[in-house]
């Protein structure tokens, strides 16, 4: 081994105190730096997913968009078609006389008790039971069979707004008049 002096041993333990301390120095920064750019990074795919999430989520909104906007139209279409048949129906029913083979079936039918009260249907009244019976509807039980289709064109032929039977609920309540129910009824619906 070398012989140093003891002035070339003090230097040399002051060169290693010192590079120790400059280590500890530059050491600690270098924590705090690593530190924030492991937060950053922890946000940043933190932010990712959560575009990612809201661009899925987004999607899915447009469609329910554009598919809502297709039953609008649809629907539209739907009820201006109705209304046109109506106002056709209406204006081919007010062409006809005020009796005719159905009128005289009405009042016979209603002279040998074979028909019902269907003016106890609340929404039809007498006017619209006489419109019935001239239909042809004279039975609790033909109101109950009514298809929506034949709603339909009910409500077309009497000149009423389309989905009024529905709305009123004619078919329940001439199940509840023909059984029987009539204070069920009158509680329900009067």
């Amino acid at each position: 081994m070398p012989a140093f002096t003891t002035n070339q041993w003090v230097i040399l333990a002051l060169v290693l105190v010192l590079g120790w301390f400059l280590g500890l120095f530059t050491l600690s920064g270098g924590r705090k730096w690593k530190k924030g750019f492991e937060l950053e990074r922890f946000a940043r795919i933190a932010a990712d997913a959560e575009v990612d999430r809201l661009s899925t989520r987004l999607a899915e909104l447009e469609g329910e968009r554009d598919r809502r906007i297709a039953l609008e139209k649809e629907r539209d279409d739907h009820v201006a078609r109705a209304a046109a048949a109506n106002e056709r129906i209406a204006q081919l029913e007010s062409r006809r006389t005020a009796i005719d083979p159905d009128t005289a079936g009405t009042v016979a039918a209603a002279a040998s008790g074979r028909r019902d009260d269907l003016s106890r249907i609340f929404g039809v009244g007498r006017g619209g039971e006489m419109r019935l019976n001239e239909l042809g509807i004279h039975r609790y039980a033909e109101i109950c069979t009514l298809s929506a289709r034949d709603e339909a064109e009910l409500e077309g032929r009497m000149g009423i707004a389309p989905g009024t039977i529905a709305d009123e609920r004619w078919r329940e309540q001439a199940e509840m008049l023909r059984q029987g129910f009539t204070d069920e009824h009158a509680r329900r619906f009067a």
